[in-house]
């Protein structure tokens, strides 16, 4: 019987930590596109978007996390995500992304001068990306 390969993985918040053990990879949304992380990947540091970190552990069982944002950080002996804001794919509130997400493009679609367009144009982005994992958890 062969061990598969596997690397640590942690995955932090301000908030908490979410996720702590071991994964035969992972994907991550990185500010260049999709990234695959496996065992024995080149060490690495780079932003990440809002997305999911979606992690297949050891025995195979698979696992999906919203992050907001953050940096993914590639050792030899660990992978770590560190999020502004990471939440279950599970736990995530469908309603309360819409209505982000509509908040967000109210605001874009009405101006007004103390409008703060970096800050609605980021929680717009978090809405869709949160509405993107729900979607895919439901396939």
């Amino acid at each position: 019987m062969t061990k598969a390969m596997t690397t640590h993985l942690d995955v932090v918040s301000a908030e908490t930590s979410l996720f702590s053990g071991r994964v035969s990879h992972l994907r991550v949304s990185g500010q260049e596109g999709e990234l695959g992380i496996m065992p024995g990947h080149t060490p690495l540091l780079t932003p990440i978007k809002p997305g999911m970190v979606k992690l297949v552990k050891q025995h195979g069982d698979e696992e999906v996390i919203y992050v907001s944002g953050g940096f993914l950080e590639v050792q030899p002996y660990g992978v770590t995500v560190l999020a502004d804001t990471a939440i279950r794919g599970q736990d995530l509130d469908l309603a309360k992304a819409e209505a982000a997400k509509r908040s967000a493009q109210e605001q874009m679609s009405n101006p007004s001068s103390d409008i703060d367009y970096a800050l609605v144009t980021a929680q717009l982005a978090e809405a869709i990306a949160q509405l993107r994992v729900i979607k895919m958890l439901r396939k």
